[in-house]
């Protein structure tokens, strides 16, 4: 539904005055979500760029690509391009990470409570079921790090709810702590998930763990860095993590879920994550 001429002039306006302050903004449509790719754009055709670290290679004039449309230029703000945009839309967001910010989205009043004991004190803006904690600093967004709580930076978008009450703090080791917990098996990944044995109680070739870590960490940057072809880039980096580890027995339920996670962050299902580690396992002899 269009909105009424004085409501989207208000969110142009508090665009308008983000972007003048370095905030890279973008419209939101109803549901709070950004809005989506326009003809020439579906499904990546132009290249795509929501997996990238900065806004490009497309040069599309519409705010497409959710987060990474965000912008702090005035004229692309205003242009006609983005008008139809603002006729619908039904929110402001902005880009924290870009903005050289880190949220900290407190979901629940059970969430808030526990920052309040847990983290240092910063800006705080209320939000319809929780609060926004506000810091000075960029890092990786990850979601559910806890009940209740997303952190919100590169990578994303936040509804603007208002400037805020309290002084903006740097953010703190604690906030980076929330990350940096060892994952563990998604809660979606199907039991029939397994880690090969050690064949015949045989000891493990690898000298040291770090090649098995860092063997890990490049299969997930290789599915995250994946811009087109997502199906087959799982397929074969499981494959190649298999080929590698999967007859030793060093493989972990652990190293599985950091795969089937980042896979799943690029738009995998559960479901194909299982078919396509069971394919290579077949395909391998495991």
């Amino acid at each position: 539904m269009t909105q009424p001429t004085d409501v989207r002039g208000e969110h142009l306006r508090a665009a308008l005055a983000l972007a003048a302050s370095g905030v890279p903004v973008l419209p939101l449509r109803a549901g709070k979500v950004p809005f989506g790719n326009c003809r020439r754009c579906a499904d990546n055709a132009c290249g795509g760029r929501p997996n990238m670290k900065t806004p490009g290679p497309c040069t599309c004039p519409q705010p497409c690509h959710g987060w990474a449309a965000a912008t702090t230029d005035a004229d692309t703000i205003s242009s006609a391009a983005w008008a139809r945009a603002w006729r619908e839309a039904a929110a402001v967001a902005y880009h924290p990470g870009g903005a050289g910010l880190t949220i900290v989205d407190l979901d629940t009043p059970a969430a808030v409570a526990w920052a309040r004991t847990a983290l240092p004190t910063t800006r705080t803006v209320p939000t319809t079921r929780g609060e926004h904690w506000v810091y000075r600093g960029a890092m990786g967004s990850v979601n559910a790090v806890r009940e209740g709580v997303d952190i919100k930076s590169t990578m994303a978008y936040a509804r603007w709810l208002g400037p805020g009450t309290g002084t903006m703090t740097d953010l703190p080791d604690a906030v980076r702590a929330l990350t940096a917990r060892e994952p563990s098996i998604p809660q979606s990944m199907p039991q029939t998930v397994s880690v090969p044995a050690r064949a015949g109680g045989a000891e493990c070739p690898h000298r040291t763990p770090a090649y098995l870590h860092r063997g890990i960490a490049m299969a997930e940057q290789r599915i995250t860095e994946a811009r087109s072809a997502v199906h087959a880039t799982v397929y074969r980096t499981f494959l190649a993590v298999l080929s590698t580890h999967g007859r030793c027995g060093c493989l972990t339920d652990t190293h599985v879920a950091r795969l089937f996670t980042a896979a799943q962050a690029k738009g995998e299902s559960p479901r194909h994550c299982t078919d396509a580690w069971t394919n290579a396992r077949t395909r391998l002899g495991l």
